[in-house]
């Protein structure tokens, strides 16, 4: 780069940099381009080697242009300028398809980059020079059938050359090393776009069940032939030695509604021509229309991971299971050697005041979501995974760097499908230049009623604070907390303490485990070192319990009913499979506990008052009972019937009166208990266990 360069940093405003700038300031600088002379004054000289100038034009971008001063002649770069709004609106090509455009006779490619100056083809081994349309649009057909072609472009941007991929590259040879041309239709399985998705109704319906594609089916005991690929997930019938189902079937068991992966677009720091020697959970994107090489059987033949990927969707679906996608807008991998970087700097992500990238995410860079041709990449994202690939939710990493009207915009064209498209992300107040009222976080859910939310208050009431590792809650604390729990069970649509944190209780994802930090059984086995292991199963199970019947969606980790352990490891992110594979002897071992949970699945599926839709039903149906501290109960009245659920947070037993009348029966226990039955007069007296969760139903 040259030492002495023009930045246009504003409209009509160019930073110089140049050494000895004080000989010049009596002099008249000027812009001399296409047989004109544009004059510049000006304003200040800030030192010996930096200088502001005004014009009064605007300066088009994406030409060779020179700043003639004295006798210095300098390139004029685009600097700032391109985090404008007057960028934004002059180079807006929203409504541009980009991306390459196949057919078996032509294949139109197009990209953006307004500040490029030439911009060429590399298509198998041969060149095209791309022409330069309205808003920035580089576009050029190149005629004949290139099914399978390898291509990139060669983009020059202030007087530098790179080769670079297409951010809308469909498919790519291994390792993100070329972007490949693809005929999708020739990707379809057989009854791809035919078959019929399973059905959910609204979302108040929906049971995630969190999963990474290879932890699912890595493991020696998983009984799968294709373990941690795709395929493996497309395997029925798979067992243990012992006999017990795994994979694909054991999910479908479950009685889940939703199956939440892990993010399977291309990511980094995984070799994909040997998959087995590294471990990602996938949070490190690259290029987010491009499914993962590292699943798929052969990294090398790129239709292999589109195809295998559909067939995992289309198994999925046939089972009866629906699936989210994990996606990751919030950052990229590496800033600078991102293809967005490359293709137009300084535009796709934040910058701080002082001129250096933002960094709320942690790794680094934030993606400016709120700029137009940000945005129009992820609506573009979120509709190519719809159509092409048939999901049916996505779930966004760190929700909160996101802007509301980008999550607006995304609502929008999901309620464009026939089907409801589930919504969900992680609403943290993250450091990054944007407004708080702008960013799509907990605290403006008010703002975004379609989309739900992790709720922390819940999992941190009922476990202990996240950061603090021996902190305790409600299950394990002995009641901690119980002043918060009809709140929690009410999907916090109501408010308490002062605080409301959604309007409707959809918007609450209930969890208390999830991939990120300990598993539940990892963190009591911190928090709560001094009990036995019995013990800390009846917490375990107090918490998943509830995560299950309150108010909301309920969210589990997989491998969470089987008291799911990594070791210890907090971040397993890179940890290796020996951590993070799913331990299908382990699901062996505690079956019993997994057909408990099964039981309360079924439960919530059958009765929809476990899953009511808004506050005004709730403020109907469901009744806190008058209850000895620490023990909680509430009831939830239903047209036909009625339940009462208590939960014991204690160690030691306790009694309970029952003070409706009539016939109880009991549904579910996590002890195995017989209870009397109660006749229509006399009021009973039910001894509580230590650690019980238990539910109760009465016909009306």
């Amino acid at each position: 780069m040259e030492k002495s360069i023009v930045w246009i940093d504003d409209v009509k405003v160019l930073t110089v940099n140049m050494e000895g700038l004080t000989a010049f300031k009596e002099l008249t600088p000027i812009i001399e381009w296409q047989g004109r002379v544009i004059q510049c004054k000006v304003k200040e000289i800030q030192s010996n080697n930096k200088a502001i100038l005004t014009l009064e034009e605007e300066l088009p971008l994406g030409f060779d242009m020179y700043l003639k001063w004295g006798d210095k002649q300098m390139p004029i770069y685009s600097g700032a300028i391109v985090r404008t709004p007057w960028f934004d609106k002059m180079y807006d090509a929203s409504t541009v398809s980009l991306g390459p455009d196949y057919s078996e006779f032509k294949t139109i490619f197009s990209v953006w980059a307004p500040t490029a100056t030439r911009m060429v083809l590399h298509l198998n081994n041969d060149r095209y020079v791309m022409d330069r349309k309205e808003a920035g649009v580089w576009m050029t057909t190149v005629e004949g059938d290139w099914n399978g072609a390898l291509y990139d472009f060669e983009v020059t941007i202030n007087n530098q050359s790179q080769r670079v991929n297409d951010p809308n590259a469909k498919s790519m040879t291994a390792n993100s090393g070329r972007s490949v041309v693809i005929d999708l239709k020739s990707t379809d399985p057989d009854q791809f776009r035919n078959d019929q998705k399973p059905k959910v109704e609204h979302v108040k319906d929906a049971i995630i069940y969190e999963l990474h594609v290879r932890d699912a089916t890595i493991s020696q005991s998983s009984g799968v032939k294709n373990k941690g690929k795709y395929l493996g997930l497309t395997e029925i019938g798979t067992k243990t030695d012992s006999g017990y189902s795994t994979g694909l079937s054991y999910i479908k068991e479950l009685g889940c509604t939703h199956v939440q992966l892990l993010p399977i677009n291309d990511f980094a720091r995984i070799d994909e021509l040997q998959p087995n020697d590294r471990y990602n959970w996938g949070y490190d994107p690259l290029y987010y229309q491009v499914p993962e090489g590292s699943y798929a059987t052969d990294a090398t033949v790129p239709i292999s991971r589109v195809l295998e990927c559909k067939q995992m969707i289309q198994a999925f679906h046939s089972e009866g299971l629906l699936v989210i996608l994990d996606v990751v807008f919030n950052h990229v991998f590496d800033q600078q050697s991102s293809a967005f970087e490359t293709l137009v700097p300084g535009y796709y992500f934040r910058y701080k005041e002082d001129g250096f990238p933002s960094n709320g995410t942690g790794v680094g860079n934030d993606l400016a979501t709120e700029r137009k041709m940000v945005r129009k990449f992820i609506l573009d994202c979120i509709d190519y995974w719809l159509k092409e690939y048939r999901v049916d939710g996505f779930r966004f990493d760190l929700m909160g760097i996101i802007d509301i009207e980008t999550m607006k915009e995304i609502k929008k064209r999901c309620d464009q499908e026939k089907e409801p498209i589930l919504l969900l992300g992680e609403g943290w107040e993250l450091d990054t230049p944007l407004p708080a009222e702008k960013k799509a976080t907990i605290s403006q859910s008010h703002q975004l009623e379609g989309i739900s939310f992790f709720n922390d208050r819940f999992r941190d009431f009922l476990k202990g604070n996240l950061f603090d590792l021996y902190d305790l809650g409600f299950v394990n604390g002995e009641g901690r907390f119980i002043e918060h729990l009809a709140q929690l069970v009410s999907g916090s649509c109501l408010e308490n303490c002062g605080v409301q944190l959604f309007k409707r209780p959809t918007q609450s994802v209930n969890y208390v485990e999830c991939h990120d930090n300990h598993t539940l059984w990892d963190r009591l086995e911190l928090s709560n070192a001094g009990e036995n292991e019995q013990t800390r199963k009846r917490m375990h199970q107090i918490a998943t319990g509830l995560t299950i019947i309150s108010q909301g969606i309920p969210f589990l980790h997989a491998g969470q009913e089987w008291f799911r352990t990594k070791k210890g490891d907090e971040n397993s992110y890179i940890s290796g499979d020996e951590i993070n594979q799913l331990d299908w002897n382990r699901r062996v071992e505690e079956d019993k506990n997994i057909q408990w949970i099964k039981a309360l699945i079924s439960l919530r599926k059958q009765y929809n008052v476990f899953r009511l839709s808004s506050v005004q039903e709730i403020q109907k149906r469901l009744q806190v009972l008058k209850t000895p501290d620490p023990l909680f109960g509430y009831s939830l009245i239903g047209d036909s019937e009625e339940f009462v659920i208590f939960i014991n947070p204690m160690k030691r037993p306790v009694k309970i009166t029952m003070k409706k009348s009539g016939t109880w029966e009991q549904l579910i226990s996590n002890y195995k208990r017989e209870l009397p039955s109660m006749n229509e007069t006399k009021r009973k007296t039910i001894a509580m266990n230590p650690l019980e969760l238990l539910i109760l139903k009465k016909n009306l």
